[in-house]
């Protein structure tokens, strides 16, 4: 027996049903919001990847699945969306019309990372971004959609947390304070964070391992580092939010593991995840288009982790099944006949309807409709035939009425648009 790749999941019925929910919850919130939907491919150029995540970040070094096509370029499958969005922002002029876009994507993205909970080599992410808007107003609004959307969920426990970056200006002088305090505790960090240092002392504040965290707990803040202008965005963002009434934390080891991010950067955390607190993160990366070889234009944006998400929305799961509106039950070949012509009518109608295809008996077809959650079922037989109607039967009450055979279909419609079916 084959079977899944490590780190791949099935989304099976049952969950794909809870997924809908939630794409369809983001969906009408982004249009709310001026959200426009984007659909850029799986694989791109790996030169994108390395341009806008950084080749010495852990994922251009370890984790992207990356390959030569059959004239040799290489392509990777895409580890994250953002490069991807400003990628066709540029190439398709979107910034010609309009330089100022809200663009969001739903889809899977791949990084071979150690699988566990919530966390997949395939695993899908709801994508947002606003190219063109430079104030933390917005960096707010994102904040606030984030929050809206994890409520609209009924996911409780989440806490934004809030940190600024600096910018290409200010960010040597905290790093070299940085790079000074991490050599003094070096030797109680792990072997990922020793190799980070040197090349991305900002990744060892993201680390997870207790060690590292103990020992880069007096670590400096860049907050402390920001020249004026980073100052005052990061100032106006906090009061933003706190006019939204939206609490949050400031957390000064909150960086991005993405090297194109600068001033805010953001996370929504929750409780309800264990060790993997964070359900979404994002911030400003005022320098990709430029750097990705588009207008010098800013940006901002966030990812949702959709696995992680799907985990902890606290709604009643059973009611998102889907279920058959009617089953018919027939009991003979000329009865199954008309069953398919039936069924067939009324699935087009919008009414979902089903049927034993085989020969069953009507307490197997009862059972069978039982199992699938059917509120009524149309039972006809021999009897029926000779009669001119069907049964009709309510699977909760137990109640049945006749319904003639003539113009079955056509009643049955109209009992669903008079709410008495």
């Amino acid at each position: 027996m084959i079977q899944l790749i490590r780190g791949f999941k099935d989304i099976l019925p049952g969950e794909v049903e809870l997924w809908q929910h939630i794409e369809d919850t983001a969906r009408v919130l982004f249009a709310d919001f001026g959200f426009s939907e984007i659909r850029p491919p799986i694989m791109e150029r790996t030169e994108l990847f390395k341009r806008s995540i950084g080749e010495g970040t852990d994922i251009v070094e370890k984790e992207m699945y990356t390959f030569p096509d059959r004239k040799g370029d290489m392509i990777t499958l895409r580890p994250e969306a953002t490069a991807a969005v400003v990628r066709s922002y540029i190439q398709h002029k979107l910034y010609a019309t309009d330089p100022v876009r809200k663009l969001f994507t739903i889809g899977p993205m791949f990084r071979r990372e150690r699988p566990q909970k919530g966390r997949y080599r395939q695993f899908y992410q709801i994508d947002a971004e606003v190219i063109g808007v430079a104030s933390a107003l917005v960096d707010a609004q994102l904040i606030l959609l984030l929050v809206t959307l994890c409520s609209r969920l009924n996911v409780t426990d989440v806490m934004p947390h809030i940190n600024s970056l600096g910018c290409p200006e200010c960010r040597p002088v905290f790093r070299k304070a940085l790079s000074r305090y991490i050599d003094g505790v070096s030797a109680d960090l792990c072997d990922d964070c020793r190799r980070r240092k040197d090349k991305n002392p900002l990744r060892v504040l993201d680390c997870k391992v207790p060690s590292c965290r103990d020992a880069m707990a007096g670590a400096p803040s860049v907050l402390e580092h920001l020249d004026p202008d980073c100052a005052g965005e990061f100032d106006l963002l906090k009061k933003a939010l706190d006019t939204l009434d939206i609490p949050y934390i400031v957390d000064k080891n909150l960086v991005r593991g993405l090297d194109y991010y600068t001033r805010a950067t953001f996370e929504i955390q929750t409780g309800l995840l264990g060790a993997q607190s964070a359900v979404a993160g994002g911030g400003r990366y005022d320098k990709l288009v430029r750097t990705l070889g588009g207008p010098d234009t800013p940006a901002t944006g966030f990812a949702i982790g959709f696995d992680r998400l799907a985990e902890i929305v606290g709604i009643d799961r059973s009611g998102l099944a889907s279920t058959p509106d009617l089953f018919v039950a027939a009991l003979g070949e000329q009865c199954r006949a008309l069953a398919f012509e039936w069924i067939s009518g009324l699935c087009l109608a919008g009414i979902r309807a089903e049927m034993e295809y085989g020969e069953k008996s009507l307490k197997s077809q009862m059972k069978r409709a039982n199992r699938m959650g059917a509120s009524r079922v149309l039972i006809v037989g021999e009897n029926e035939l000779t009669e001119g109607a069907a049964v009709l039967r309510d699977m909760k009450t137990k109640d049945q009425v006749s319904i003639p055979l003539e113009g079955l279909v056509e009643t049955l419609i109209q009992k669903v648009k008079q709410q008495a079916f």
